[in-house]
């Protein structure tokens, strides 16, 4: 099976958590950002992602905590690419949902230039 193929797949068969967060970031209703889920990078499948911002949400059930080094690993590999990785438990995302949602919109208020902000000056010739 390939990794599209694969990624296929794992859209069909979503998490709760998964759907929950998938429900609000979906059709640009988050911020006007556009996510895209369970996204083929490299040899990895990321549950979520951003690519305007390089944004990564991941979201981890309990077999993560077996799986601790292949995830650093992975993240190492991930932000070697540019992105940046946000992790959050199955059960903060089905329990805290708005607590999840203001963490990653607090991340994307800090990275994402401000439309007031000026322009910085051009180099002079």
């Amino acid at each position: 099976m390939t990794t599209l193929e694969y990624a296929k797949d794992l859209r069909k068969g979503m998490t709760d958590a998964e759907l929950c967060l998938w429900y609000q970031l979906r059709a640009r209703r988050f911020m006007g950002l556009k996510f895209k889920r369970q996204k083929p990078l490299g040899s990895y499948i990321v549950d979520f992602v951003c690519m305007e911002l390089r944004l990564i949400i991941e979201l981890d059930g309990g077999q993560h905590a077996t799986q601790a080094e292949y995830d650093r690993r992975r993240d190492r590999w991930l932000m070697g690419q540019g992105f940046t990785v946000l992790r959050f438990w199955n059960h903060e995302v089905l329990q805290q949902t708005d607590a999840v949602l203001e963490r990653i919109r607090m991340w994307v208020e800090q990275e994402r230039p401000s439309p007031q902000q000026p322009s910085p000056p051009a180099p002079l010739p």
